[in-house]
């Protein structure tokens, strides 16, 4: 093999090696970055670890909020319709937060509660985001298949 050509292998495999090496970088610093939806349901259910951050995603219970006196700290739950969460948010909530209405707030667990660093709140009220209805009538489904289908009657 002439020199020229083993120079020329030479610089496609180091550029090979560095593009494998970038790729592998990017791969880790998005996995490090990716935040799942989950419901209350799937929290509850053992769905997360107890470290890993996530979304959370349902309805702002009614006659939960409580801000405590003087602080910007507040407890809300958050429903998918058949469990609640208890979320702490220490921050300014935004304007739309309402009790009733559809809720994202992302955060970690920690002692039984929901730590949120972040909260969105829904922009009209007709607006609830796709993935969080989506996951709520996964939650739905597979709640009436567990406890089976509801023999209340209509009137």
């Amino acid at each position: 093999m002439n020199p020229t050509r083993r120079r020329r292998l030479g610089w496609i495999a180091l550029i090979a090696v560095a593009a494998a090496v970038a790729i592998g970088l990017l791969t880790l610093a998005l996995q490090r970055n990716l935040t799942y939806l989950y419901t209350p349901s799937e929290v509850l259910a053992g769905q997360t670890t107890a470290q890993q951050r996530f979304r959370l995603g349902g309805m702002v219970a009614k006659d939960s909020f409580v801000r405590e006196s003087g602080s910007l700290s507040a407890r809300f739950d958050v429903s998918d319709g058949d469990a609640l969460l208890t979320v702490h948010y220490d921050r300014l909530l935004p304007d739309l937060f309402r009790e009733g209405q559809a809720v994202i707030a992302t955060g970690r667990m920690a002692d039984g509660v929901f730590v949120a660093d972040d909260v969105l709140a829904r922009h009209d009220e007709t607006y609830m985001p796709k993935e969080v209805a989506d996951k709520m009538g996964q939650a739905h489904r597979k709640h009436e298949v567990i406890d089976g289908p509801s023999t209340q009657e209509t009137p």
